[in-house]
């Protein structure tokens, strides 16, 4: 019997081992199917982050073309304003010099300062805290003179060598501060001289 006991045993250790080896393989099987999910899973996750930042960067990139578009359009916008508001005062003192279509002049002194000030208004809204500081010293000067102006225009003929002098006082004192407000839109634009 010890033999027949043998092979009995023999054959239980053989069936264990097989069934054994049956079950750590597919045990083996599936910690590596979920090992390799995890990895595929982990792979998903760190494409979107990488999709994710690159779209983020993308939109940065957007925003601020659209940002620089917008801050060039304003300064164009800025800049044209404020040069026809000095003409249209250098108008008004030749017509209040030759007497002539002042009220003509005036209209049109009007409407350029009424421009200048909507321009001046949206750049408020758009423009750097450099830029917006040389635009702030521009106005400044430009109400300035303009007051200046109206106050001479109420009547004329008794400030005539004021008038005679006061195109000049325009260059001296009103230009310096449209040039710099020029100079700091073409920096903040990156345009050199």
């Amino acid at each position: 019997m010890s033999a027949s006991w043998a092979g009995l045993l023999i054959a239980m250790v053989g069936v264990a081992g097989t069934l054994g080896a049956a079950l750590l393989t597919q045990n083996r099987a599936d910690r590596i199917k979920r090992m390799e999910l995890q990895a595929s899973a982990e792979q998903r996750r760190e494409e979107r982050g990488h999709a994710e930042a690159l779209l983020q960067a993308e939109q940065a990139r957007q925003w601020q073309s659209e940002s620089l578009e917008r801050r060039r359009t304003c300064y164009i916008t800025l800049n044209t304003a404020s040069r026809q508001y000095v003409t249209e005062m250098t108008n008004y003192v030749h017509a209040l010099r030759g007497r002539q279509d002042v009220d003509a002049a005036l209209a049109s002194l009007e409407v350029a300062r009424l421009g200048f000030r909507d321009s001046y208004a949206e750049s408020q809204m758009v423009f750097p805290d450099a830029v917006l500081r040389a635009a702030s010293a521009a106005k400044t000067a430009l109400n300035t003179a303009y007051g200046t102006l109206r106050k001479y225009g109420a009547e004329p003929s008794a400030y005539a060598e004021e008038l005679a002098a006061l195109e000049g006082a325009f260059h001296e004192q009103v230009w310096p501060y449209l040039g710099a407000l020029k100079q700091s839109m073409r920096a903040d634009l990156g345009i050199d001289e």
